[in-house]
């Protein structure tokens, strides 16, 4: 078990249904978690998430798919390679070889906040090759070009003053810990015990600062990037999930979205915050499910 599996266990066990597993990939190796049996399904966790995010789904879902819960190159417990291409359509394609490694022709696609952008982004690329394919998108407050939180934020926080706040905030001041988690949360009550130390591993083993850092250096243009593919991707059956008091990436821009799509259904839960599958996961987990079926 490597050191870095090890400092998650101090925080999280999986599940013993859960396997953690490690495939070569891009010049580096992705940590991944898979459980289940049934059509396909990768789970792309936003900024500073990772394969953790979904500890609450996958369990759930694992009796009607087999769910593949990656951490992306230079997040979660994945080394970054050197001179990664860290945006948007660099990671989306990390995506799509990781599917192709695992052998899948077609799975279903469910992305989060930044990797909501990210499941966009593969959708559009899959569409370009034979395989493997993007058969259902689930995106759950992914970014996009109708929330201005992003566009007034990310040009901010890579300004040494920025960068100042955010890398100390994130690996430093320990007291600021609960303060930024709580602006993902509508109700601080249902911070999960664990969230916090959970969130923490990756700053500590695998410098993932560095990486949000890098991110967010390409945001304005990965936001451009991603409108300039939506008509590619608008027949994709798709799923919108999106907490009202979302207060990182705007609930007012679900609805423009929505309508890029033919056939998309878009979910409110009503009162929840910017991470639903931690908030509010019992529904998430239904409305995932039937969606699924």
């Amino acid at each position: 078990m490597s050191a870095a599996s090890r400092a998650l266990r101090e925080v999280w066990t999986p599940d013993a249904a859960i396997e953690e597993l490690w495939q070569p990939l891009a010049g580096s190796h992705m940590h991944y978690l898979k459980a289940g049996a049934g059509r396909p399904l990768i789970l792309v966790h936003g900024l500073m998430g990772y394969s953790f995010s979904w500890r609450f789904t996958m369990p759930a879902v694992a009796p009607q798919a087999t769910v593949y819960a990656i951490d992306n190159l230079g997040a979660g417990l994945s080394p970054a390679a050197e001179g990664m291409d860290s945006t948007v359509r660099g990671t989306a394609r990390r995506v799509l070889e990781f599917a192709e490694a695992m052998g899948l022709e077609e799975f279903d696609l469910l992305g989060t906040s930044h990797g909501g952008g990210v499941a966009m982004m593969a959708a559009a690329l899959a569409l370009e090759r034979p395989a493997p394919r993007v058969g259902r998108l689930i995106l759950v407050a992914p970014i996009n070009p109708w929330s201005p939180h992003g566009k007034r934020l990310a040009p901010f926080l890579v300004t040494p003053a920025g960068m100042f706040i955010f890398r100390n905030s994130i690996e430093r001041w320990r007291s600021l810990d609960y303060l930024w988690l709580r602006r993902l949360f509508s109700d601080g009550a249902k911070i999960p015990a664990d969230s916090l130390a959970g969130y923490r591993v990756p700053v500590k083993v695998n410098h993932g600062f560095r990486h949000a850092a890098n991110i967010l250096r390409s945001w304005l243009g990965d936001l451009a990037d991603i409108e300039s593919i939506l008509p590619k991707i608008r027949d994709y059956p798709t799923l919108l999930v999106w907490g009202t008091n979302d207060r990182a990436v705007h609930f007012a821009s679900a609805e423009r979205l929505r309508q890029n799509f033919r056939d998309a259904r878009l979910v409110a839960f009503e009162g929840v915050g910017h991470l639903p599958y931690e908030e509010s996961p019992k529904k998430f987990n239904q409305v995932l499910i039937d969606f699924l079926k």
